[in-house]
Formats: C-alpha cells, sequence, structure tokens
C-alpha cells in the first residue's frame, strides 16, 4: 500500500515553526490597510468566541510578497489546542486544483491532450449512455465522447450521487457513494456501467470528474497520482506536508471541526487524510497547509514560476485559468457555490467574467473551495492571493467564504 506525504524525511526534520511560504512585507508597502487587515482577526476571534468555528488559518500575498499570515482559535474541535500557522487541513475540493496543475505538467510533455476522449485511456467509458430527464431506466447513447476538457470543467455528464435528487443521482449514490475505499479500476468499472445525467459538453454538473483525471495521469505516468503530483508540483514548490495520507507522527497537527454543527446541531466528524484511500482521489482527497499552498497558489499567479523554478509553463497556466465554459453550455457553477454568480470554470477552477458578481474582485480572478471549510483564490489584475483554512464543513463554510472576500478587498488601499 502506497502512502504519500511528500518530502516525509525532510518533514520529520524540521522544527516546530516552519518558515514563512513567501518573502514577507510591510502590507502598506503593498497597498494594503493593516488596519483593515486587522478586521480579519477581530471577526474570526469573535466566530471561535461565539462557538461558531473552532478556528482558522489565513495568508494573503500581493506582488509577490506574504503580507499577511496569522492563525486564531483552536485547532481541534473540542478547544483545547490553540490554532498554529502549521495546523494541517483536509482541503477536500482544494485538491481538485492540485490536480488540474499536475495534468497541465503531463499535457506540456505532449502525452495527453485536453481534447482526448477519456476512451483512449479508459475504453469502458468509452461508450457512455445518457439518462432522459434524469430517469436511468431510460437511456440514449451520447452524442459525442467525454473528453479530458470536460472532466476538467465538469462538463462531463458524471455527477456527485449526493449533490441531487434524480433517480439517476440516488443511482449515482448507491454505485460510488464509497469510492474512497474502491481501487481505481474497480472505480472505473464501476462509473462505467452508469449512465451520465447530461450530454457530454453541454450542461456544467459538479461531480466525480477530476477523481477520473486523476487516474488518466496515472495512466499516462505510470505512478500514483501522488507521485506524479509530488514529482511535477509539490516538491518543485517545497509543499512538504501536501499530500494524500498523513503519518502517524503528524497527526497532531491535523485540524478538526466542532464535534457538532452549530446551524444544525448534527454530529459532525473529518478523517480524510487520516487512512490510506482505496486509490488517490484528484478530486478532494488531499490534505494541506496554509504555507504549502500559498506556494502553490503564488506559483500560478507568477504564471508557473516560483523562487526562479518554472514548475508549468505559462501559456499552461493562461490555459487552465481561463474560462472554457462557452455560452452554449448551460453554467451551473453557482448551484454548487452559491457566492460564485457570473463565474465560468477553467481547469479544475472557477474563473471569474466581466461585469458583477456576488464577491468582490476582479474578472479573471480564479478560485476553488473545499467542502470542509478552506478556500483559495488568485486575482492577476490585484496582484493578490489568498489562502483560508478552516475546519467547518457544514454549510456556514459559505458564509466564511463571503466574510473573508469582503474583508480581503476591503484593505486594498492603492
Amino acid at each position: 500500500m502506497k502512502m504519500l506525504l511528500v518530502g516525509l524525511l525532510a518533514l520529520i526534520a524540521l522544527p516546530a515553526s516552519a518558515a514563512d511560504p513567501l518573502p514577507r512585507a510591510e502590507p502598506r508597502s503593498l497597498g494594503l490597510s493593516p488596519e483593515r487587515l486587522a478586521r480579519i482577526g477581530a471577526t474570526l476571534e469573535t466566530e471561535v468566541r461565539e462557538g461558531r468555528m473552532p478556528g482558522a488559518v489565513v495568508a494573503i500575498a500581493r506582488r509577490g510578497k506574504l503580507a499577511y499570515y496569522e492563525a486564531f482559535g483552536f485547532q481541534d474541535g473540542g478547544r483545547t489546542r490553540p490554532m498554529t500557522r502549521e495546523a494541517i487541513f483536509p482541503i477536500a475540493s482544494m485538491t481538485k486544483v492540485l490536480t488540474g496543475a499536475t495534468l497541465m505538467s503531463v499535457l506540456e510533455e505532449g502525452r495527453l491532450s485536453l481534447n482526448d476522449p477519456v476512451g483512449r485511456f479508459f475504453p469502458a467509458l468509452g461508450e457512455m449512455r445518457v439518462a432522459v430527464d434524469g430517469n436511468p431506466e431510460t437511456t440514449v447513447p451520447a452524442a459525442r465522447p467525454i473528453r479530458l476538457i470536460d472532466l476538467a470543467r465538469h462538463t462531463s455528464g458524471i455527477v456527485y450521487g449526493n449533490r441531487g435528487t434524480t433517480a439517476a443521482h440516488q443511482l449515482w449514490q448507491r454505485s460510488l457513494g464509497g469510492y474512497a475505499r474502491m481501487s481505481g479500476p474497480a472505480f472505473i468499472a464501476a462509473m462505467a456501467k452508469l449512465p451520465l445525467l447530461h450530454q457530454p459538453g453541454t450542461t456544467w454538473e459538479y461531480g466525480l470528474s477530476i477523481d477520473v483525471l486523476g487516474l488518466v495521469i496515472e495512466e499516462r505516468t505510470d505512478k500514483t497520482l501522488g507521485e506524479a503530483m509530488a514529482d511535477r508540483i509539490l516538491r518543485p514548490l517545497g509543499m512538504q506536508d501536501t499530500g494524500f495520507v498523513l503519518p502517524e507522527d503528524q497527526r497532531g497537527r491535523y485540524a478538526t471541526p466542532l464535534p457538532t454543527d452549530p446551524l444544525t446541531g448534527r454530529p459532525q466528524e473529518v478523517r480524510v487524510g487520516l487512512a490510506a484511500p482505496g486509490f488517490e482521489g484528484g478530486g478532494g482527497q488531499a490534505v494541506s497547509t496554509a504555507a504549502d499552498y500559498m506556494r502553490f497558489a503564488q506559483m500560478l499567479l507568477n504564471g508557473g514560476t516560483l523562487d526562479g523554478r518554472r514548475v508549468l509553463s505559462r501559456k499552461g497556466v493562461e490555459e487552465m485559468t481561463r474560462d472554457h465554459l462557452y455560452p452554449e453550455v448551460a453554467n451551473n457553477v453557482p448551484t454548487t457555490e452559491p457566492h460564485l454568480t457570473n463565474f465560468g470554470f477553467g481547469v479544475t477552477v472557477a474563473v471569474r467574467r466581466e461585469g458583477g458578481s456576488d464577491v468582490l474582485g476582479s474578472p479573471g480572478m480564479f478560485t476553488w473551495n473545499g467542502a470542509y471549510g478552506t478556500a483559495m483564490w488568485v486575482d492577476p489584475k490585484e496582484e493578490l492571493a489568498v489562502v483560508y483554512m478552516a475546519s467547518t464543513p457544514g454549510l456556514i463554510r459559505q458564509h466564511y467564504r463571503r466574510v473573508i472576500n469582503a474583508l480581503v478587498y476591503a484593505a486594498i488601499e492603492d
């Protein structure tokens, strides 16, 4: 059984206090108001004090320099251990963006194209059928193959079974609800028997597409996704605390949620990353830190480089972070992220379009978040990268995404 936490030996040798992920600078020298940045801490400390969240870590960089990097509250849901900046979080769907960057690295070697049909790599997925009006009992052949770009931008027709009420969703949930315990081949074989919800290329529908992309990466590189990601993205960026399984001696750094959801009162628990999955799912199984993910976000903001080292080409990053939802594609992004109105979608990231939105930002900013409470975005126009780490898996996470967005942009003073 292959287990990954990148740079394990180096990680163990690190002192308890890790270095800043980027060079620091005074906020005002970067066009940010220190007084307004202080609102972030005041707001989060209130949330912790009033019992709505255990704690959080926030990192903000502008113009390539770290302006803000602070921890608040508690690392554990029992509120016994102070949060530290070195806390490790299950990042859920922020794993997708790491998978997207790894895919672009493989593409840049000529091993695949975004237009490739997925059947090239997994013949079982080459001739899928589509449920008519969400009814899996009535299906028609897919009008065209699923292509890698469909997987990358969620227009494959593949779904998450627990994110809809149709009979097709229910069938997907029964068949693949426990997919993290499956092997990769078993996952593909089970998926091949299920009907797609939409014709490929017609509708944005959130689902297991990026987990399939991760297995495509494995097929192209002859490595596990974690190994390929480490070789191409994590090690070059020094992301030593990012991977798919947390070693036993690092479990004390794992951030956990409150024992009950503050909105519903229902019990909640997150254990992703504490045991080896059946396969390393590119859609949501990684763990990371604010520092590691900030280095990744800054690399994307820099057009593929960090600390003088090129990880991706500039054109590769441009293609990854441009809007690939053309007018003929039904855009349902706000059904998953309600605050991302007027956002399209690129290769594993939502991309803001011209015009207004429910959140502050600029056209061309790109973002994606994690179901357990984490968030990230990059705004090239403002030369801004933001990473927010918290363990708040309930719907309250959507509230915090809006709040952090407002507080960060309110601090821009130039």
